[in-house]
């Protein structure tokens, strides 16, 4: 006969004999006593729900200790940790963006492993300035008088309108009032930044007549955006940087350049659309202009302003600053990246993003061949795995209508939406997870940004392909 549930709850083992368990020393010596004790807690709690909904046995200390264990090591595991970007967007903003170039890597773990003269001159023995970290090198390589550095270039827009601007007029054109991810758009950026928007021209055309007619004692700043996330197209007319740069000399207030994703090289060497520089920005006269780290650039989240000295010292001097700047180990990894490209003949090979951007189709093809059977053979004979071709793009705002033709996989099944589904949540569940895209009646995995073929095929392995089925 059957035991009533109170005697086979008496079988529950007690937590000091959970806790004396051989395994329970791993348990203690990885995640320590009191986080031990209240997983193995949680364990029991469980099992009893369990027992008293007819569990036919009760599990032993054994048991027990495994299933702490296995609770502990999800917590432990953190969400944030790599992945496979196979979604065909190479600067992934919800996939953290550029991948850092081992340089970069290298110098942001020596900054953490050891103290660095940050703020420390080492030739006079006195106090520092961490910008004179990368001042030298982002003046080399832009052409500007001087140079800082803040934790994005949204805080590097708002730091330079509210030192610039701040309680008087900028003027931008209606067709550069942009928003970018999250909802973030810059006549809200201005408003927090306390300069007032004078919105001038219409969303297709903007003429010079326009900015000359808007200009009055409490104009403070004009203000170009470069328009790197969208596109205006057809009867269109607007103000170029150079034209821009008088009609602000003339008026006598700076001209601020936002470049959003920004660029050091020339793309086009790399087979890419060309895309405004920031050497050909300041040379073009503007006083400002401020781009991102982490784009198109190729390092770690940064936002940087250039230009002339004494609106950059200015800049420097808002208590604003403080809030804005980036610490030692970003610092590092910037100054390491930026170091690459005093050498462009090797660029592309050195740093991920442009290499990403530039890997021609038919390598990636090749490669597409080589993994098919290997992909049909992890995810089942419920679903069909052949080569494609595809098209990849750039990401976070960069290049919005320029594709890069690519080539992956596509992954399909006659039960339809709800099983490719599944599938794309098994991938993603994996302890290396893998991110494709579905479109089309498929998952396609575009292997543009896939490096480690060894580590992409070890992580499918953990595939139940029968829970597919």
């Amino acid at each position: 006969m059957e035991q009533p549930p109170r005697a086979r709850l008496r079988d529950l083992a007690s937590v000091s004999a959970v806790l004396n368990t051989d395994l329970a020393a791993t348990l203690l010596d990885r995640f320590g006593r009191q986080a031990a004790t209240a997983a193995i807690r949680a364990v029991l709690d469980e099992a009893r729900q369990a027992v008293r909904a007819g569990a036919p046995s009760a599990p032993t200390a054994e048991d027990l200790t495994l299933a702490a264990l296995a609770r502990l090591e999800a917590q432990a595991r953190s969400d944030l940790r790599p992945l496979f970007n196979l979604t065909g967007t190479v600067l992934h903003t919800n996939l953290g963006r550029a991948v850092l170039a081992e340089a970069a890597i290298e110098a942001a773990v020596a900054a953490m492993r050891e103290p660095m003269a940050l703020e420390y001159d080492l030739r006079s023995g006195r106090r520092g300035e961490r910008d004179d970290h990368v001042r030298g090198l982002l003046c080399d390589l832009t052409g500007a008088e001087d140079a800082t550095v803040v934790n994005n270039n949204a805080g590097a827009v708002l730091l330079a309108l509210a030192t610039l601007a701040g309680g008087r007029e900028a003027i931008v054109s209606r067709g550069e009032l942009i928003e970018i991810g999250g909802a973030f758009r810059m006549p809200d950026i201005m408003q927090r930044a306390g300069a007032r928007l004078v919105e001038i021209g219409t969303t297709n055309r903007t003429h010079a007549k326009d900015y000359r007619a808007a200009v009055t004692p409490e104009t403070g700043v004009i203000l170009k955006v470069h328009t790197s996330n969208y596109r205006i197209q057809g009867f269109t007319a607007e103000v170029g940087a150079a034209e821009l740069a008088v009609i602000a000399a003339d008026a006598g207030v700076p001209l601020m350049h936002d470049l959003g994703s920004g660029t050091l090289a020339d793309l086009s060497r790399y087979g890419l659309q060309r895309e405004p520089t920031v050497r050909e920005a300041v040379a073009h006269g503007a006083g400002i202009v401020t781009f991102s780290g982490d784009k198109l650039l190729g390092g770690p989240q940064a936002g940087f302003i250039v230009g002339d000295k004494a609106l950059v010292a200015a800049i420097n001097r808002n208590p604003m600053k403080r809030a804005l700047r980036v610490d030692k180990i970003r610092l590092a990894a910037i100054a390491a990246t930026l170091r690459l490209y005093g050498d462009p003949d090797r660029l592309a090979e050195r740093l991920p993003t442009l290499r990403l951007l530039a890997r021609p189709k038919a390598e990636i093809a090749a490669q597409a061949r080589r993994l098919a059977p290997a992909v049909a053979q992890a995810v089942g004979a419920a679903f069909t795995v052949v080569p494609c071709d595809c098209r990849s793009q750039i990401g976070s705002g960069a290049l919005p209508l320029d594709t890069l033709a690519s080539a992956g996989l596509v992954i399909r099944s006659d039960r339809g939406a709800r099983a490719l589904e599944a599938l794309a949540a098994a991938l993603r569940g994996l302890d290396w997870p893998v991110i494709g895209r579905i479109e089309d009646g498929g998952l396609v995995l575009d292997l543009r940004c896939l490096t480690d073929e060894a580590a992409f095929l070890a992580s499918l392995s953990g595939l139940d392909s029968d829970a597919l089925a």
